[in-house]
């Protein structure tokens, strides 16, 4: 099998494992067993070995003494400290999509905004999740600066991570709310406003889970 065949390979199981995780098929702390992975997905244990490999740099997966690799879990604590470092960086994303993106921005979030508020009316858990992150997607992707979303795409894969564990919310409708602030300051052209409306979204969410870890 040559090398680019074993590549390919190898990225058609890390998103199928990533998948996996996301669904909750693949549990918190289940093991991610090469052996065992290779003969339930019908292929050689190499790519097997690379993609497992690949979530454990993505931090989906730890390794573990006698265990191997296995599923991460992202208590509220941990979530909280990803949040800190969130909370600046929508920020900065938010003040940047200001500053580069035009009225095609505002007519996509009002967009996203409309369809979350559908979906919380509705009872809709998954298009909520959904619309929640296409807000923050969009956002990030206009900012115009590939550090900063790269970042954020990681702290994302860790949120969406977490969600199979902890209720990463402060509630719906505030999350509209804030959501809609930080729109009203991204059409108002105020990029200091937008800036502060994500910072003080994200400050709520992690009030809600450092309350949430004094449960835990």
């Amino acid at each position: 099998m040559s090398a680019i065949s074993t590549d390919r390979i190898a990225d058609s199981i890390y998103d199928r494992l990533r998948e996996e995780i996301f669904a909750g098929d693949l549990a918190p702390g289940a093991r991610l067993s090469v052996p065992a992975l290779a003969e339930r997905l019908a292929v050689s244990r190499s790519p097997v070995r690379e993609a497992v490999f690949r979530l454990v740099q993505d931090r989906l997966a730890s390794e573990e003494p006698r265990r191997g690799a296995v599923v991460a879990k992202i208590g509220a604590r941990e979530l909280a400290a990803i949040y800190d470092v969130r909370e600046v960086l929508e920020g900065l994303a938010a003040r940047l999509a200001v500053e580069n993106s035009g009225r095609r921005l505002v007519t996509a979030l009002h967009d996203v905004l409309a369809e979350h508020e559908r979906a919380v009316r509705d009872g809709d858990v998954a298009a909520v999740t959904e619309a929640d992150m296409r807000f923050h997607a969009l956002i990030r992707q206009a900012s115009g600066n590939p550090e900063v979303g790269r970042l954020l795409d990681a702290v994302q894969t860790q949120v969406r991570l977490a969600m199979r564990t902890t209720r990463v919310t402060a509630g719906p409708r505030q999350a509209i709310d804030d959501h809609r602030a930080i729109l009203t300051a991204i059409e108002s052209g105020d990029p200091a406003a937008a800036e502060l409306a994500a910072r003080a979204h994200i400050f709520r969410l992690r009030s809600a889970l450092l309350r949430q870890a004094e449960g835990e």
